[in-house]
């Protein structure tokens, strides 16, 4: 785990509010280089499953190695069938 600035969790919010709210991993991957962020794949992980925990973004597994990221609004919970 390297030092921060900016803690990664804000980076990915700021980056899906640029993005419309959804991204796919890979390409969230490829924005955080861009931005000179450099991440662990389990750092990034660990770090979705802290957000999606909290509240602020869904994870949803699209194939076996790609899973799209989206960024809920306020006071927005999934129900049990939204999985």
């Amino acid at each position: 785990m390297t030092w921060r600035t900016i803690p990664l969790r804000n980076v990915i919010l700021s980056i899906l509010e640029k993005r419309q709210g959804v991204l796919i991993d890979r390409e969230l991957t490829r924005l955080l280089k861009t931005n000179r962020v450099n991440v662990e794949p389990h750092e990034l992980d660990r770090t979705l499953m802290e957000l999606e925990i909290s509240g602020k973004i869904h994870v949803q597994q699209i194939t076996k190695t790609k899973r799209k990221i989206e960024l809920l609004g306020e006071r927005r919970y999934l129900a049990i069938a939204e999985d």
